[in-house]
C-alpha cells in the first residue's frame, strides 16, 4: 500500500532519470514530507516511503525546474504539484507525469506489479 511514479519526457519520448520527487501528507493543515525519493533509469520510483501509507490526501512535488536547467532548456514550470486522494488501495496507487517544457499530464495508472510490459 504505497504510491509509486513513473516520469516520462514526453517532449524527447524518454525515461526521466534522476528527477527528484517528494510525497508530502496532509497533517492539520499542513503537509508535512513523508518520503523524498529520485527516480531510476526508467523514470520510475517503485514505492515513495518505507511503510505502508494511511488513506488521506497527498502532494507529490516534482521537481521539474532542476531537470530542465540541467539541460539548458526553458521551462515553465519549476515543480509539478500533484494531489491526490489516496483510498488506501490493496495494492499501489501509481501516478505517472508526462512531462514536457511547457505542458504536463497525469492519470492514475496501473501499479508496477500488474502492469503489463511497457505500460506506463
Amino acid at each position: 500500500m504505497s504510491i509509486s511514479v513513473r516520469v516520462v519526457d514526453s517532449a524527447n519520448g524518454c525515461p526521466v532519470a534522476d528527477l527528484a520527487v517528494t510525497l508530502h501528507a496532509r497533517e492539520h493543515g499542513a503537509w508535512p514530507v513523508v518520503a523524498r525519493s529520485w527516480t531510476d533509469g526508467a523514470g520510475r520510483i517503485g514505492a515513495l516511503g518505507d511503510r505502508p501509507l494511511p488513506r488521506g490526501p497527498y502532494r507529490l512535488v516534482f521537481d521539474t525546474g532542476a531537470y530542465f536547467a540541467e539541460r539548458a532548456v526553458d521551462s515553465l514550470y519549476g515543480e509539478v504539484i500533484v494531489s491526490v486522494q489516496y483510498q488506501g488501495d490493496p495494492g499501489n496507487l501509481h501516478v505517472p507525469l508526462l512531462l514536457s517544457p511547457f505542458a504536463y499530464t497525469t492519470y492514475r495508472g496501473l501499479a508496477p506489479t500488474t502492469a503489463a510490459a511497457g505500460t506506463v
